[in-house]
């Protein structure tokens, strides 16, 4: 589903992750024609990002917790 708001509205995924200036700066590229293009790719780079950095933070954790058993 984030990825269904990350194309149509770049800015607002942003915006959901917590990065508020940026959500802000793919807005004002969203508003031309050929910035949308490239805010439709950051929102998507940044949604990958976070993803891969809660794997990698469940992983961590788990390791963490067999190291103490």
């Amino acid at each position: 589903m984030r990825y269904v708001l990350a194309f149509f509205f770049p800015w607002l995924s942003l915006i959901l992750q917590g990065k508020v200036g940026s959500g802000i700066i793919c807005l004002l590229l969203q508003l031309t024609i050929i910035g949308w293009i490239p805010a439709f790719i950051w929102a998507v780079t940044a949604l990958n990002r976070m993803y891969a950095d809660r794997r990698t933070n469940k992983i961590i954790k788990e390791m963490k917790k067999r190291k103490d058993k």
